[in-house]
This record gives C-alpha cells, structure tokens and sequence, in this order.
C-alpha cells in the first residue's frame, strides 16, 4: 500500500511541478476535450446546418433548387422574392435580406447537392403538411422559371416531396410562429 501511495504522491507531485512551469495539462481533463472538440466542430462545420427556423430552412430548400443547374439570375431571383413575398408575408426588404442571407449560406453549385440533402435529412418534421404542401409549390414555381425544369431539379423535386411532406395533415399550416 506505501508504494501505491508513493507512486501516486509523485505523479501528483510532477503533475504540479509541470503545471507551474507553464506546461498546459489541460488535455487531460476529459470534459475539457470534449467542450474543445465540440467548438471546434461547430466553428468549422457548415453553418447551414445550425439553422433551425423553418422559414429559413424553407427558404434555403427554395434556394438551393434554382442553385442546382448554376448561380442565379435576375428572373430567378425575382421569381423567388416573390414567392417569398407571398407565401411568407414579407415584405420586399425583408424577402430580399432572407434571400442575400440564403445565397451566403448555401455554397457553390458543386456542394449544393450534397448541403440540401443534409439539410432536408435534418429537417423532415419540422414542416406541418400545409408547409410542406407551401415549399413544393414554391420549388416548383421556381423551377419553372426557364421553361422546362432540369433533370436535376425534378429529382430534387422528387427528394423534397418524399423526404419533406408528411402523411397526414397535422397543425395549422401558418409560417408565423
């Protein structure tokens, strides 16, 4: 027993000694890895993921599907303030800094794809069945913009309708909360 408290008293007392030398030992503490890792996840994860409002994370999925073939043009983007304007009740300041701030969120055409099926994956039961009913019309109006939807967007489609729209009619379908 006097040797394992022998042992001990010396890493204890090297441990101090390190400590006061200006060695950090804050590795050690489990609790502290884990708050670190998890800063570190969060400051260098996508942040698009921290979005949690569901008109912010509907206005990113309507985004993101005129995105899919490219940037946007002057018609896409008047297409989307309007449907922003009228499903959201916005008003044209507000629709426009909702759409700056969506643009910013979701990246270049070649990680779009991958960004909006995460962030559908992440939000599928957030949305009343009215919503969800409100985003595809908005999707698809904005797919509609240049005649003919691409093949990538009607897949996008597709994936919202299955992943998005729930079974069964639930809540009261308003956007304000």
């Amino acid at each position: 027993m006097h040797v394992i408290l022998g042992i001990l008293g010396s890493i204890v007392t090297i441990l101090y000694l390190l400590d006061h030398l200006g060695v950090d030992l804050g590795g050690l503490n489990p609790w502290s890895w884990r708050r670190r890792r998890a800063w570190s996840r969060r400051y260098h994860g996508d942040p698009i993921h921290s979005v949690e409002d569901p008109m912010q994370i509907a206005a990113i999925l309507v985004a993101g599907v005129a995105k899919l073939d490219g940037e946007l043009d002057a018609e896409e983007k008047q297409v989307i303030l309007d449907q922003f304007q009228a499903n959201f009740s916005l008003d044209a300041r507000a629709a426009s800094e909702l759409l700056g701030s969506v643009t910013f969120l979701l990246g270049a055409p070649q990680v779009i794809s991958a960004q909006l099926d995460g962030v559908m994956d992440r939000n599928k039961d957030r949305f009343t069945h009215e919503q969800a009913g409100s985003l595809v019309g908005m999707a698809e109006a904005v797919t509609q913009v240049h005649g003919q939807a691409s093949a990538g967007q009607i897949e996008y489609l597709a994936t919202l309708r299955e992943k998005i729209v729930p079974p069964a009619p639930q809540g009261d379908g308003s956007w304000a909360q």
